[in-house]
């Protein structure tokens, strides 16, 4: 996937081999991806302590508030009897799926942005959660498939599926697959994706409820055990495309370049394809499409860390569960006793910030 070679010296990143250069000046090493090193320290901190606050409040807050002593017995010595602590058990579930999705979202984000050289890249804009959650549903529908490992399945297949017909449709004329095609190639097969979904799940009204979750996506709907069982999926494909940081660099720096340097990227694409594919379809299959995350998420970490992907992909594992989680939280407090489920916060949230990070200096930040 690759852009126009116009778009080269435009997306090309602060960092290289030799150096940043700020203000005329070689910055050295320390700088590398437009920000000192010890203002990436600082505000990975200042993120792992939002996590915690995000976490904190996914157990505290919702339609019924309960106090920190309820929490911490809740975690060392559950009681069933005890309303407080079947609160904090219910809520127990949703936070887990919230680390574990956010962070699956917030990676395969980056990874599609940088090995795609597209600030428009993400799993929902470039139709994988459509694809991997009409998969879902279709398997479901049809071929009764209920066990976590059956619609991890169909997930993953839907996201590969639609992740090569965006890169074909891309593909088509003289130019090739740039940013602007791939955008509209995602976002023209998401919505045709979604009508064939919801007309599934329209025939199907008995089974509607238990398909909720893929038309919006929520975190409400599986329990803390399916959750635990995506872990490994996310982790192996956390480590695959975490793996493809160099090459993020080198294509940042157009494609020509990257292969001056070495890089295959024939492989390095495909490989990271296939991280973002377990990536996006983990997500989906446990929680539904929930977009934005991985779109908003990688900009707000470069305007934090800049753009060296050592960095930003480690970070937005990070940043993205503190999103989905505050999102999460805030749709069970905004209207009592009903909730709004994370899919729709996600994008009332994400509109309004990722317009105010334009306007407040995103354009100015490379990929």
């Amino acid at each position: 996937m690759t852009a126009s070679p116009s778009t080269t010296a435009a997306n090309a990143p602060h960092h290289a081999k030799t150096g940043d250069k700020t203000s005329g000046k070689n910055s050295g090493p320390r700088t590398i991806g437009g920000r000192k090193l010890s203002t990436k320290i600082t505000a990975t901190v200042i993120l792992l302590v939002l996590l915690c606050a995000a976490v904190a409040a996914s157990l505290l807050f919702g339609a019924r508030s309960v106090s920190l002593s309820a929490v911490i017995d809740a975690l060392r010595s559950f009681d069933p009897e005890n309303g407080d602590q079947a609160v904090v058990a219910s809520r127990f579930a949703r936070t887990i799926g919230g680390l574990v999705v956010g962070a699956a979202l917030g990676l395969a984000g980056a990874g599609l942005q940088g090995l795609t050289r597209n600030p428009l890249a993400d799993t929902g804009i470039l139709g994988l959660n459509a694809g991997a959650s009409l998969a879902v549903v279709l398997s479901m529908a049809f071929l009764g498939a209920t066990s976590l490992n059956a619609i991890m399945i169909a997930a993953f297949l839907g996201a590969a599926i639609v992740m090569a017909l965006v890169y074909l449709v891309a593909s088509v004329g003289r130019e090739g697959a740039t940013p602007i095609k791939l955008a509209l190639g995602g976002a023209a097969l998401a919505v045709g994706i979604g009508a064939i979904t919801n007309a599934v799940l329209m025939t199907s009204k008995a089974t509607l409820g238990q398909f909720r979750m893929w038309q919006i996506g929520s975190l409400s709907a599986s329990p803390v055990e399916t959750y635990l069982a995506a872990i490994p999926v996310v982790l192996l494909g956390a480590v695959i495309v975490l793996a493809t940081a160099r090459a993020c660099n080198a294509v940042a720096m157009g494609d020509d370049t990257a292969t001056a340097l070495g890089f295959n990227l024939g492989r390095w694409r495909l490989a990271g394809s296939i991280g973002i594919v377990l990536l996006a379809g983990a997500a989906t299959a446990v929680a539904g499409p929930i977009t934005f995350v991985g779109l908003m998420i990688p900009h707000a970490v470069r305007l934090l860390v800049g753009s060296d992907y050592r960095w930003l992909m480690p970070v937005s594992v990070i940043a993205g569960p503190i999103l989905l989680l505050a999102a999460d939280t805030l749709g069970r407090v905004i209207a009592p006793p009903t909730e709004i489920q994370v899919g729709v916060m996600c994008a009332l949230l994400g509109g309004p910030i990722f317009i105010i990070m334009m306007r407040s200096g995103m354009k100015s930040v490379s990929l």
